[in-house]
């Protein structure tokens, strides 16, 4: 075990009328200072309203359990009316300040000790998240309930199925995430819905999700148990629902929410790959690669290099380098290349697909593309047409704007490359963009019509090209020295 690398680490503690169990629950984390790899512990408590002395025992021990920790910082919350145990994770989740977060529930069900041995794998196997599985092998567990247990294995057999994950124990308190990912999944469930709403959204954001057995102590609805059949029922349509659902991101500057909705356009990001592909050389850069959707369908390549700025997508892209040792994923500000350009040889290729128009300063953004370009290499470069469908939708996308042919041949002059090839790009999309972004002012697509692009871009595909409107897009094909002629392979504007 390598304990030279330290981390820190949040708890999660949803409170709700366990007068005589929290505070035994609580002093059990007092373990955690005897974990060489933390160098700072956060116990964030929410009582979610208690109706009976838990409130009065919590305002106790606030005073009490400071005083006995050597390095936890405790902090003490409470819900003015009773929400839910999502709704308190969700509220203490935003005074997480740690660099991993875990769940951790105040019945004594569930043993600290097990926590020492879930943090070594966010250190040693980068994982995205851990789960404690109350049903992998352990070293014993207090035999309890057959119909219960059934009814998890079932949840979890459910969850599986839409998240294709092949989790053991889905509905397990113990679930240690890394706290930017936590905090960068949107959180509906108030209830416990919350456990498959955030096991499914890990599965769509491709997170490295570990499994270890842990100990667990049921205790039984006579002993205060709360989740029933109810809630089962409940999970049981939170499973359809999320499975369905592709709001896996908080909403952020880079229009996450948006591009993951357009991401699930197979067969349209496959038009685009093909409509690139025969100028793309052997050594790639891909700037501004999202997930890797594009990337996918490009590899392999002799050396390939996706970037991006969000730290988001490049957790998820990372997961596409275990077996393609070509394959490199990096961030890369395009505003600023001189740290990563020193590291590297130029490419022969780099693409650069709906970049420049979410920048300030996109001639900048343009020398910086041809100083990491070989000579005589290709840039290829797309970009949304026409300011006069500026609307909504490049609001919400954060376009600054749309350009014309003029304004890129200008770009890439100062640049110091030269126009070999303009492709105009996806006609079929020019009228529904303008409906939806200008008329009716929409911040987003409808799911319903991703689904229908995705499902008619062969017909689109073969059509694109006769269509009398002008373009959505230009793609450029750019060379960055010699002579040639001119081809702007079709004039329509």
């Amino acid at each position: 075990m390598n304990t030279a690398k330290k981390t820190s680490l949040s708890v999660l503690v949803p409170v709700y009328n366990e007068e005589y169990l929290v505070e035994s629950s609580l002093n059990r984390l007092l373990v955690l200072e005897e974990s060489p790899m933390l160098e700072r512990i956060q116990v964030i408590v929410v009582d979610d309203c208690s109706k009976d002395n838990t409130p009065q025992v919590l305002s106790r021990l606030s005073t009490e359990l400071p005083a006995k920790s050597r390095m936890i910082e405790w902090k003490f919350l409470k819900h003015s009316e009773n929400a839910g145990k999502g709704k308190a994770l969700q509220t203490a989740l935003q005074e997480s300040e740690c660099e991993i977060t875990i769940i951790h529930d105040a019945d004594l069900e569930y043993y600290p000790q097990d926590i020492l041995r879930m943090i070594p794998l966010f250190i040693e196997e980068n994982a995205d998240a851990v789960y404690g599985s109350r049903f992998v092998t352990h070293q014993y567990r207090r035999i309890l309930m057959f119909r219960h247990e059934l009814g998890n294995r079932f949840l979890t057999f459910c969850c599986n199925l839409i998240s294709n994950l092949n989790l053991t124990d889905m509905e397990t308190c113990y679930k240690a995430l890394r706290t930017e990912l936590f905090k960068s999944i949107p959180l509906y469930s108030n209830d416990f819905r919350i456990e498959p709403e955030i096991t499914i959204k890990l599965g769509k954001r491709n997170a490295r999700i570990f499994e270890i057995p842990i100990n667990y102590c049921g205790r039984t609805y006579s002993e205060g148990k709360k989740i029933n059949w109810k809630d089962g029922i409940k999970a049981i349509w939170a499973i359809i629902k999320f499975g369905f659902s592709d709001d896996i991101f908080t909403g952020d500057r880079f229009g996450s929410k948006i591009l993951m909705r357009i991401s699930r356009a197979n067969r349209f990001n496959s038009w685009m790959a093909d409509t690139i592909r025969p100028y793309i050389g052997k050594s790639v850069l891909e700037i501004g690669a999202g997930i890797g959707n594009l990337t996918k369908k490009l590899i392999p390549k002799e050396r390939y290099y996706l970037t991006d700025i969000n730290s988001l997508y490049l957790e998820m892209a990372k997961n596409l380098k275990f077996d393609k040792p070509y394959l490199s994923v990096e961030y890369l500000d395009i505003n600023d290349v001189s740290e990563f350009r020193n590291d590297r040889k130029r490419f022969d290729t780099i693409i650069c697909l709906n970049v420049i128009e979410h920048i300030d300063d996109d001639v900048k953004a343009m020398k910086n593309i041809s100083d990491l370009l070989e000579d005589d290499g290709n840039a290829i470069i797309l970009v949304p047409r026409g300011q006069n469908l500026f609307g909504s939708l490049d609001e919400v996308l954060a376009h600054k704007r749309r350009y014309s042919q003029s304004a890129i041949q200008s770009l890439a002059g100062k640049a110091g490359l030269q126009i070999t090839h303009v492709i105009p790009f996806n006609r079929v999309s020019t009228i529904p963009w303008y409906i939806n972004g200008k008329i009716f002012k929409k911040r987003t697509f409808g799911l319903f019509q991703i689904y229908m692009m995705d499902l008619l871009t062969p017909v689109f595909r073969k059509i694109d090209n006769i269509l009398p409107v002008p373009s959505l897009s230009y793609i450029f094909i750019m060379e960055k020295r010699g002579k040639f002629s001119f081809n702007t392979g079709d004039r329509r504007r």
